[in-house]
């Protein structure tokens, strides 16, 4: 048994089917905060989840969360499938801003009849075209965030110069079935680009998270065992490699359902974790509540507090933004770097 090199990390996805009231999403963000876990997670489809329930917008509701805490990671569920990837990069940013540093995005694809009906845009396509595609809007919005230099915003009142036009660059981006030619409309995210995420349990999103994701889940079914999960994320980091990336940029969570109806059932979960975890079969959870008010509440008063008593888990926020909570590093600007080799003298 080796032991793991980054702490253990911890996420809960806060869906509710049917619900319209922003509350409900506020307390359990509130509380999963409560809990210092990393974030917490919305999904969302452009089709009603199940027949006779509405679903509101995953990112709007995020950003109504967004003042009503403070440290808490945010991480809506985005389509690429029917959208603009310029308005996905700049709604996902706008979540950054507003949140001072705390979004990510989750990508997901569509391909339903359903969906497409709905949109009446393009017939539904086959998935590897709808990953394909995806991959490529997570490649734009990322060249999307960096359009901006840091430091583009000068706000000179004497002179009125609000931007420095050298500081905003072109990404003349040929993607299949759209061209982006930026820049953003909005300034660099606080976090240089909020944390992207793909579910890669399935091969076809696997490649795309290889690409581009700093977080990948893994799901499991109701009697996990590490197994499957360990080979996922071992084929994952096969592919960083083959591309190379460094397998220790990408945070690997296996993503379980969890059905907690006691205090026993809490001390069991954080027996798994730190198992899973000590074995270094992961880098964290993202736990897929059945209840949300009962298994989030036992979550956070029976589960994370076993694991903090058993120094496993941190008891309070180190940092102030998602990448911080994930010991990810803010991505330098790839442009700014062009443009300081360009300007300096031969």
């Amino acid at each position: 048994m080796s032991a793991p090199i980054r702490p253990l990390h911890l996420a809960v996805s806060i869906d509710r089917p049917g619900v319209r009231d922003a509350e409900p999403y506020v307390r359990a963000a509130r509380l999963a905060e409560r809990g210092r876990l990393d974030f917490v997670t919305l999904g969302d489809t452009l089709g009603p989840p199940r027949r006779g329930e509405s679903r509101l917008d995953a990112l709007a509701v995020l950003a109504r969360v967004a003042p009503a805490t403070e440290r808490i990671g945010l991480v809506p569920t985005v389509t690429t499938t029917h959208t603009e990837p310029f308005h996905v990069s700049n709604a996902v940013s706008t979540l950054d801003w507003v949140s001072g540093g705390r979004a990510g995005w989750t990508v997901e694809v569509s391909g339903t009849e359903a969906a497409a009906r709905h949109f009446g845009r393009r017939a539904a396509a086959p998935a590897d075209e709808l990953w394909h595609e995806a991959a490529a809007v997570a490649d734009v919005a990322a060249r999307l965030w960096d359009s901006w230099e840091d430091d583009a915003e000068i706000r000179d009142a004497a002179t009125g110069r609000f931007v420095d036009r050298d500081k905003l660059h072109h990404v003349d981006f040929e993607g299949p079935g759209f061209s982006v030619r930026g820049p953003s409309i909005v300034p660099r995210p606080p976090q240089g680009r909020p944390v992207i995420a793909v579910d890669a349990t399935r091969l076809l999103p696997r490649a795309a998270a290889a690409r581009h994701a700093d977080v990948a889940y893994v799901r499991t079914g109701p009697a996990p065992t590490p197994g499957a999960v360990r080979a996922a994320r071992d084929d994952l980091h096969a592919r960083l490699r083959s591309l190379g990336r460094d397998p220790g940029r990408i945070v690997v969570l296996a993503s379980l359902p969890v059905a907690l109806y006691a205090a026993a059932d809490a001390v069991a979960l954080a027996d798994l974790a730190g198992s899973w975890w000590a074995d270094g079969v992961v880098d964290g959870f993202h736990f897929r509540p059945e209840d949300p008010d009962r298994d989030l509440a036992l979550l956070v008063d029976g589960t994370v507090p076993v694991l903090q008593h058993r120094g496993l888990l941190r008891s309070f926020y180190p940092g102030g933004t998602l990448r911080e909570h994930l010991c990810l590093p803010r991505p330098a600007n790839r442009y700014a770097d062009r443009h300081a080799t360009a300007r300096r003298p031969a």
